[in-house]
């Protein structure tokens, strides 16, 4: 019985390496690997990614600071504040065919000290109908203990 238990073990453990786990970062602390700043933010960018791609516009904008002062340029105008910014992504994503399926690319994060830091990128979305991608720079500050986008300022590659 004893060598059932441990060949069991053997091919459970034979297969995990074929297993994909995203751990975000409080799996990764739980497990007692060392988390960056880096890591807390980027955690930010995936966490939004996903709730875009499952739909979720109001759990994409959970990482943007909840404030009257959040600063969103896209489009060549500027919108001011959390509220305002959301309604601008569900006027402009009215539906899931609209939002289609976000990844973020070649991110860069510069640490600017403590409780700020900037972060460059690509963006994408795959439609049925089209490809559009960007650019994007996002001002991060850490509020409250979490890193929170200030500003977002997103371009269109055409």
């Amino acid at each position: 019985m004893q060598f059932r238990s441990v060949l069991i073990g053997v091919c459970v453990a034979m297969a995990m390496p074929a297993c994909t786990v995203n751990l975000d970062v409080n799996d990764r602390q739980l497990l007692g690997s060392s988390v960056t700043e880096e890591d807390h933010i980027r955690d930010v960018l995936t966490k939004q990614q996903d709730a875009w791609n499952a739909g979720d516009i109001d759990g994409f904008m959970q990482g943007y600071w909840q404030s009257p002062e959040l600063r969103f340029a896209s489009g060549g105008s500027v919108t001011r504040g959390w509220q305002a910014t959301r309604d601008r992504y569900h006027e402009n994503y009215s539906d899931r065919s609209l939002m289609g399926k976000l990844s973020f690319e070649n991110l860069e994060t510069v640490l600017l000290g403590d409780n700020a830091a900037v972060v460059h990128g690509g963006w994408a979305l795959q439609r049925d109908a089209d490809r559009p991608s960007g650019l994007f720079t996002l001002i991060f500050r850490q509020i409250d203990g979490d890193w929170k986008i200030v500003s977002d300022t997103t371009t269109s590659a055409g």
